[in-house]
């Protein structure tokens, strides 16, 4: 009998790789993936994500809805409000968080979760 953890596993590091081919498509910068398994409530995978400008963000932010809608992944929640130099997409098992240079910065999310493994996605 197949084991379904690594069923969901495997597919939830698919959805991330096309999340991923997504941003980097449209130059989104210091990508990183951080598996907060067993230390967040809220989900399994963290991507982090800069961008240069306001603008920047919100064509990520249109490239990577299309891709993983396309791809059939479903979003359980996001963020609407352009403007804010930040924006969240909410797959369930992973989120992408979507910043400005001066966000990611100030927010420090790489800091605050330094403790997490950062993963390679080949």
């Amino acid at each position: 009998m197949p084991d379904k953890r690594n069923f969901t596993r495997k597919k939830t590091l698919e959805e991330m790789r096309c999340a991923i081919a997504a941003i980097e498509d449209k130059k989104g910068e210091s990508i990183k993936v951080l598996d907060v398994r067993g230390k967040s409530s809220i989900t399994d995978y963290m991507i982090l994500v800069s961008a240069t400008s306001e603008p920047h963000v919100k064509a990520l932010k249109t490239t990577l809805d299309a891709k993983l809608k396309e791809a059939g992944v479903q979003l359980i929640g996001q963020e609407r409000e352009i403007g804010s130099g930040w924006l969240v997409i909410d797959a369930f098992d992973f989120m992408v968080h979507l910043q400005t240079e001066e966000m990611r910065d100030y927010y420090k999310l790489d800091q605050l979760w330094s403790d997490a493994p950062v993963i390679t996605l080949p």
